[in-house]
């Protein structure tokens, strides 16, 4: 195995590795290019060298190919090639310990989190809202703060803005902020995302921070593959909300870890531009400043797109290592763009970088790194080392053979309804609340009380108490964090 100090990306042109001090890898990074180019494999690569290095990974599976990092590759043809012109790359085909989530519990854990975790501004940005509109989400928010009424789904802010139509004086001085047609405005976004499915995103148990960071039984860290393939083309907004929410929890719950050996974790976010698209302002500069803070809590962020013109200038600014295979250039736009690629890295006087990025083939990079003091080092032609583990998908036989043996298995797989809003309310018509039917599971040999006593904190209902208890647990701390950060976004109260 390589040494896992080194983020050894592949060799330049002379058979010299090209690496970056782990240490450094909180600094974050790009990885782009054309389709077609190899970006998929270069994140597998570095997926691979963060989990040999101890670190977990988390990241998006865009094509549905990147889950071969649960099954050992077998190299052939110009990959068995390329291996043997690195010799001091130690290769060793191997599965990695690989767990796999979707949003809709298809094809891997459900992945959800809850209405009050998320927050008022990030709901907003998913929902697409007017300024009106937003101010009377921020009011309904305010007034479940205010009343104790918990928002973990849908339905719950369904029935809250029905309740608030119904009784405007709880609003107090933002009634104004309420109006018909805001409501009801809201409401028919609520009803369009529960048609995209998107409701499923919402709920308990509510993923928990610290099933990310365990490490595998082996001290490898575990690569969490979130599965997007269809997410990102039927409902890219929900894509990009979950992480821009994942981002911040990350922030707001990590401790503070200054310089490190290695990150914490890992996080890639494939289609990057998705999380600036249509973006509003103050959510962006929110965003940007939790991109620049979050290096100390030992999270390195990488951006994977076709271009790095798909970023604000002030997220390229914090980007450290950067990986951009080819371009191609065809228009004058297109020409101005590909020479901001070449401007952005530190100049190698051996070639010239702009004509080399129309030249690049597949798995051929420009590379540029930090050196030890964190200042850039030159531009390097890199060719990228092959992954260890599969390039390409796993079966749906794997895929199912990952989800049964997981050591998550069963924690986040059957939904818990708890007492919230829509109970609450509903209650106080004195109407009996809907219970939604879960999908059944055959029931399982009686565990003993040790077992129970044991395990409890492992189950769907442990979790939601662990939930709730570090919730309140946080409370303080996240008030104090948010008031620093001007309410970084606009959640509510966790309880």
């Amino acid at each position: 195995m390589p040494d896992s100090s080194q983020l050894i990306i592949g060799a330049d042109l002379s058979g010299q590795p090209i690496a970056q001090a782990m240490r450094l890898a909180n600094r974050h990074g790009l990885v782009a290019g054309a389709t077609g180019t190899g970006k998929t494999v270069t994140l597998q690569r570095l997926a691979e060298m963060f989990s040999d290095a101890g670190v977990a990974v988390f990241a998006a599976d865009i094509k549905g190919d990147l889950c071969g990092l649960g099954a050992a590759g077998n190299p052939q043809g110009k990959i068995a090639e390329r291996i043997a012109g690195m010799p001091w790359l130690n290769h060793k085909p191997q599965a990695y310990p690989v767990t796999l989530w979707d949003i809709h519990g298809q094809s891997g854990h459900p992945l959800r989190t809850t209405l009050s975790e998320m927050g008022p501004l990030l709901i907003g940005s998913l929902l697409e809202l007017t300024d009106s509109q937003q101010s009377a989400l921020y009011a309904a928010f305010k007034v479940a703060d205010r009343e104790g009424l918990l928002l973990l789904d849908l339905k719950d802010l369904k029935a809250l803005l029905n309740h608030l139509k119904d009784n405007p004086e709880l609003l107090g001085d933002d009634a104004a902020l309420m109006t018909t047609g805001s409501s009801q405005a809201l409401l028919r976004r609520l009803s369009t995302l529960e048609q995209q499915g998107a409701d499923a995103l919402f709920g308990e148990p509510a993923l928990q921070l610290e099933d990310i960071l365990q490490p595998a039984s082996d001290g490898r860290g575990r690569i969490h593959l979130l599965d997007a393939s269809r997410l990102v083309h039927e409902a890219p907004k929900v894509y990009a909300t979950f992480l821009l929410w994942l981002l911040a929890e990350l922030f707001e719950q990590l401790p503070e870890r200054g310089d490190a050996d290695k990150p914490l974790l890992a996080l890639f976010f494939d289609e990057a531009h998705l999380l600036f698209a249509g973006t509003p302002k103050a959510l962006q500069e929110r965003l940007e400043q939790v991109v620049r803070l979050i290096r100390s809590k030992g999270v390195g962020v990488y951006f994977v797109t076709q271009s790095p013109g798909d970023l604000p200038d002030d997220v390229l600014a914090q980007l450290g290592l950067r990986i951009q295979h080819g371009l191609r250039a065809f228009t004058a736009k297109e020409q101005k763009s590909l020479r901001a690629v070449a401007d952005g890295f530190r100049p190698n006087p051996q070639f010239d970088a702009l004509a080399v990025l129309t030249e690049l083939g597949i798995g051929e990079a420009l590379v540029g790194t930090l050196q030890e003091k964190g200042t850039p080092e030159v531009v390097q032609r890199v060719l990228v080392a092959p992954p260890q583990s599969r390039i390409g998908p796993l079966s749906e036989a794997e895929r199912a053979g990952l989800i049964a043996s997981s050591p998550l298995q069963g924690r986040y797989d059957k939904p818990i309804d708890r007492e919230s809003a829509y109970e609450v309310l509903m209650g106080r018509k004195g109407l009996e609340p809907q219970a939604e039917e879960a999908p059944g599971k055959p029931a399982a040999e009686e565990p003993s009380f040790t077992e129970k006593a044991g395990e409890f904190l492992g189950t769907a209902a442990g979790q939601a108490l662990k939930s709730a208890m570090r919730q309140a647990a946080n409370q303080l701390g996240r008030q104090l964090v948010r008031g620093l950060m001007g309410s970084l976004l606009g959640g509510s109260k966790r309880r």
